[in-house]
């Protein structure tokens, strides 16, 4: 098994659309990219922290490659957005891939760079791009949020 972790918005909904990839074992829901330890939801609300709202995705890569969960990344939020998705903004929602290995940071600089060829967006895509540093899981009423209530979410492109 291997980690990927994403950060794209609100955790709820992006957690819900990794479920949904077959390949996935797990996902985690959680705080990264700060600096401040074991930091709570209201902290990561309050601008102070420096961490982004994420999921770590536990996966198989002999069911699905980390590519295709970059392409899920991409499509399932708007990478041109600084610091806000749909209705959320804050630095806690920014766009951002958390690195495990230099071939994760390879793979998603290099999709980064076809997005940005192709000229899929009008806008400049803004998606940080840096080694994953500890995660501190998130509050228990924030796992699986959307699944324990019977909805399978999609993030809101806006």
């Amino acid at each position: 098994m291997e980690k990927a972790t994403f950060a794209g918005g609100c955790f709820w909904g992006v957690e819900s659309v990794f479920e949904q990839v077959p390949g996935v074992v797990g996902t985690r829901v959680g705080y990264t990219g700060g600096h401040t330890d074991h930091p709570t939801y209201e902290q990561v609300c309050s601008h102070r922290t420096g961490h982004a709202e994420a999921v770590e995705v536990t996966y198989d890569p002999a069911q699905v490659s980390y590519e295709e969960l970059l392409r899920v990344f991409w499509m399932n939020h708007n990478p041109t957005q600084r610091n806000r998705q749909g209705w959320d903004f804050g630095d806690n929602y920014r766009s951002a891939i958390f690195t495990h290995s230099e071939a994760q940071a390879e793979a998603a600089q290099r999709s980064k760079e076809q997005l940005e060829s192709e000229r899929r967006y009008r806008k400049a895509i803004v998606t940080q791009i840096e080694p994953a540093g500890r995660f501190w899981e998130a509050e228990d009423y924030h796992q699986k949020y959307y699944s324990r209530r019977g909805v399978a979410a999609s993030c809101q492109l806006a």
